[in-house]
């Protein structure tokens, strides 16, 4: 696998539409990709950061509730930084959530 492109091994499915986030700069990953599919994660990639933690990480939540990551993850700091990789992607699923509350 691809150092700088981490995510689960089959990828998400054909013709499924991936939302892209930057997250801060503050962080190792310099892009977040996910698929969530009636409010679970389907698919998770971390362009950067540590393969070992990060595909743990989206090894662990595929298949969760993108409520229930954000409940459990949300404000994991990394060393002295004010947020995370994982937190990263709790913002992410919060913004999704607000775009995507009418559809």
């Amino acid at each position: 696998m691809d150092n700088a492109q981490l995510h689960r091994a089959s990828g998400p499915a054909p013709k499924t539409h991936v939302e892209h986030f930057v997250p801060a700069e503050t962080v190792c990953p310099k892009k977040i990709d996910f698929v969530v599919d009636n409010g679970s994660i389907d698919y998770v990639s971390f362009d950067g950061g540590c393969e070992g933690s990060l595909t743990a990480i989206a090894t662990m939540i595929e298949g969760m509730h993108m409520d229930f990551v954000i409940d459990r993850f949300s404000g994991i700091t990394c060393g002295n930084k004010c947020t995370s990789c994982v937190d990263q992607l709790c913002c992410a699923l919060r913004q999704y959530k607000e775009e995507n509350e009418d559809a």
